[in-house]
């Protein structure tokens, strides 16, 4: 969900600015790693726990409209590993119900561990969830994954159905995390 579905790098830098005085861009952070960025885990955990955070993440252009339409042909599932942060369950799943009602229950799954996930196609932006990936892995364009180049990359929603009639082999399964 986070960084593919929801757009999480202008919440968090505008979270961190408010908490830190630390203020940083976009093009500032492009290729570094969140440890590299936030080196205090503490802070970040104060961040993401607070109420609200998970709750009031901005849309990435083109998710409703895109999963609305792979919903026609795919078995599409919701994943987060939403564990890290046990706050965030609630919130996350009042923002799909508001953002994407059309998904229902049986199809969000709040995990702490991708590699359960078997799916013909997952679309993430962590290395970490997509090396383990049984199907095709689909890497969403993220601050933190610009320079690694060793799984199919996305950099829009709008880019996704294109890519997946490139791909397709009949596959029926699509997890977007």
């Amino acid at each position: 969900m986070d960084g593919v579905l929801a757009d999480i790098e202008d919440h968090i830098l505008k979270s961190y600015a408010a908490e830190t005085g630390i203020v940083l861009t976009r093009n500032e952070i492009k290729g570094k790693s969140e440890e590299e960025l936030f080196p205090d885990r503490e802070m970040v955990m104060k961040i993401c726990n607070k109420a609200g955070f998970f709750r009031n993440l901005p849309l990435m252009e083109g998710a409703v409209e895109t999963v609305r339409e792979l919903m026609k042909d795919y078995e599409v599932y919701i994943v987060s590993a939403a564990m890290e942060f046990p706050l965030s369950l609630f919130e996350k799943r009042e923002w799909l119900a508001e953002h994407f009602p059309f998904i229902g229950w049986k199809n969000i799954i709040f995990c702490g561990d991708k590699s359960i996930i078997d799916t013909d196609y997952l679309i993430d932006d962590h290395c970490k969830n997509l090396d383990f990936c049984k199907g095709k892995p689909l890497m969403f364009t993220a601050f933190h994954n610009v320079e690694k180049d060793h799984h199919q990359r996305i950099n829009h929603w709008n880019e996704v159905r294109e890519l997946l009639k490139k791909l397709e082999e009949a596959p029926e399964t699509l997890a977007i995390a």
